[in-house]
């Protein structure tokens, strides 16, 4: 069985030699025999590797043709023992034409030869010389190396993976076979090609790969020919690369003299949740009448997949690019979004305030942020931003003095209301302690500043721009109708992971006496401030000491709401992940407490104000995320 709907997958570009079948068949089963060690599952070889794509009129000897279907039969036989698939390219006849085939092997049986559709005969190409696009050979069985299989256009489904199989042209045109036998169902595609080397094709080639997987939302195995075929006119590189869902899981070295091999695992499970929420790709499927058309489906064994045989790696933090130049990038355009949101809603409502609470934390220095580049983009000084800072019985003197500095860098208005005497006096008037610092004692505080800002807002004709983020809002860390509510959220849709780099990308372009305070900023621990700083006055309520790693819960996040993962994937992805960092007991512990306070808390979601969706993960009711108020999570925590 796969583990978790992965499945190990190869390309290989073995050393080639033109027309020698029997040394094709060698270097292709010590490269199968490799893949298959490692645990690899699918291995895609090149286009008529068997022969080599560069025969030309030697396409027409018996002793070429007959003998990749001598080689084709001994490669069965050593790989008999083998539940891996395999894909091998090899010159097939069939009464009077020849035919450029991809013959599916496993366990020493065909299961099904794949004719190429799309015959290149232009400029360098010259292949309907030689063959036949199988498009409409008119027959719908072969028999090859004493077995009689099925040949055509068709499925091969290996437990969830569903294979469908195009050769090399096929998918420079313009309604590629790749696409029709998605919408049919194939979830994962392989492309045995022969692609010769020019000037810049190598990255055309790639974004061909990545364009097509990502609009089939399919895994991608492209294996190409090697150095070894004929250089009379051409040069192959063996090229190779494994895609999914429009971005590239592996890619090799090119113009490697001794052939390569790459690997990559796909996640099945992952496509397919992809596709049930994309509408628009059944919908294809119904009007194409893709769904309708009779593809033959070959069942085959699913092969098997040890945990320790995963060479597939998850990023940590999913919200986050790997590369600092993707970062930037990222980075530049998310705050533009968060900025052009508040803009339009500024402009929209004819008003030109905006009231900020400030803290001296993150998340609403990060909005204070956005609202200084609004007002540049509405031409208002950055005079028209109140920003308010309001004491309380948690604040820190360094929280406090980051506050004020940075309003006084970014040119703010600043106003400061300490809400301590009147958080003592509503106390008073419910009959709360105020030495008893239970969750009244903290919410009382967050609602009375939420209470202030909302009526600044109305005198001084502004909107109160919200400073909470995703994650908290997805972990109900909030309280309601306190800092879970504003006119608008600027960071609703921004995780906490992804909330550092922001500010972290603004330092980097700021002068320097904004980066300067924005960098302590970043160095000071995430707290709410609710309760009172420890005898040396520092923060002694840190919010990842009672809900755990906001990475952790990030990820669950992620994964949770994109792909629907179940908890057991879940834990699965979280350890490899973050291997070395934490261990089973504490991931389970906090992916638990997870469940237990987003489920918990979606009547907070339901309310939240508007706020711009920057990435492919919001709560919002209107946004992203529909979720009924009450309902039961005992199916998540088994």
């Amino acid at each position: 069985m796969s583990l978790y709907g992965i499945y190990k997958t190869a390309a290989l570009s073995p050393r080639v030699t033109v027309a020698s079948p029997e040394k094709n068949a060698r270097t292709a089963f010590e490269m199968l025999k490799k893949a298959d060690e490692e645990g690899v599952g699918l291995a895609v070889l090149p286009e008529l590797h068997l022969s080599a794509y560069t025969c030309a009129d030697l396409f027409h000897q018996d002793a070429l043709i007959l003998g990749c279907e001598r080689a084709l039969a001994a490669l069965l036989e050593k790989t008999r023992d083998m539940k891996m698939v395999w894909l091998c390219g090899i010159p097939v006849r069939i009464g009077g034409a020849l035919y450029n085939c991809a013959a599916v092997c496993q366990s020493g049986k065909i299961l099904g030869v794949v004719p190429k559709t799309y015959l290149p005969n232009y400029q360098e190409y010259y292949e309907k010389r030689w063959f036949a696009s199988g498009k409409n050979a008119g027959v719908k069985t072969v028999r090859l190396c004493g077995q009689q299989t099925l040949f055509g256009e068709m499925l091969f489904r290996f437990g969830e993976m569903v294979l469908g199989v195009e050769l090399c042209e096929d998918v420079w045109v313009p309604v590629p076979p790749s696409s029709r036998l998605c919408l049919a169902g194939a979830n994962v595609i392989a492309n045995l090609s022969a692609s010769n080397e020019l000037v810049a094709k190598s990255d055309y080639r790639r974004s061909l790969i990545e364009r097509q997987s990502g609009g089939c939302i399919s895994g991608y195995i492209y294996a190409s020919a090697g150095v070894g075929e004929s250089t009379t006119d051409m040069v192959f590189s063996g090229a190779c690369l494994i895609a999914e869902n429009g971005g590239i899981l592996a890619e090799n070295r090119r113009f490697e003299e001794d052939g390569s091999m790459i690997t990559g695992c796909i996640d099945v499970q992952k496509l397919m949740a992809e596709r049930r929420k994309n509408g628009s790709f059944h919908d294809n499927a119904v009007f194409t009448g893709a769904l309708s058309e009779e593809i033959p489906v070959v069942e085959g064994e699913e092969p098997g997949l040890h945990a320790e045989q995963i060479d597939r790696r998850w990023n940590p933090t999913p919200f986050i690019p790997d590369t600092p130049e993707t970062m930037e990038v990222r980075c530049r355009e998310i705050f533009a979004i968060q900025s052009c949101g508040l803009a339009k809603r500024l402009s929209h409502t004819g008003l030109t305030r905006a009231v900020i609470g400030i803290s001296g934390g993150l998340d609403s220095t990060l909005a204070l942020l956005v609202a200084a580049e609004a007002m540049k983009r509405l031409s208002l000084p950055a005079k028209n931003i109140l920003a308010v800072t309001m004491p309380g019985f948690g604040t820190t003197d360094r929280t406090y003095q980051n506050a004020l500095e940075l309003i006084d860098s970014l040119g703010a208005e600043l106003k400061e209301v300490d809400i301590r005497p009147a958080c003592i006096q509503h106390m008073k008037d419910i009959g709360q302690d105020p030495d008893l610092h239970d969750i009244t004692y903290e919410n009382t505080q967050a609602r009375q500043r939420t209470y202030i800002l909302m009526d600044l807002a109305n005198k001084n004709g502004g909107i109160l721009v919200g400073t909470g983020d995703l994650s908290e809002l997805a972990m109900g860390w909030c309280t309601y109708n306190g800092d879970h509510m504003s006119m608008y959220g600027v960071n609703a849709s921004v995780p906490k992971t992804l909330v550092r780099h922001l500010v972290s990308y603004v330092a980097s372009i700021s002068d320097k006496r904004t980066r300067a305070v924005l960098e302590d900023v970043l160095d000071t621990p995430v707290s709410p401030e609710l309760l009172p700083p420890d005898e040396k006055g520092q923060i002694q309520q840190k919010t990842e000491d009672t809900i755990g790693p906001y990475e952790l819960h990030d990820f669950f996040l992620y994964h949770f709401m994109r792909f629907g993962f179940e908890r057991e994937k879940l834990k699965f992805l979280a350890l490899r992940a973050f291997e070395g960092k934490y261990d089973e007991a504490v991931i389970d512990k906090w992916l638990s407490a997870f469940y237990r306070r987003f489920f918990n808390s979606q009547f907070k979601r339901s309310c939240v104000p508007d706020s711009p969706k920057v990435g492919s993960v919001s709560v919002s009711p209107r946004g992203d995320w529909r979720m009924p108020s009450d309902a039961d999570r005992s199916a998540w925590l088994y």
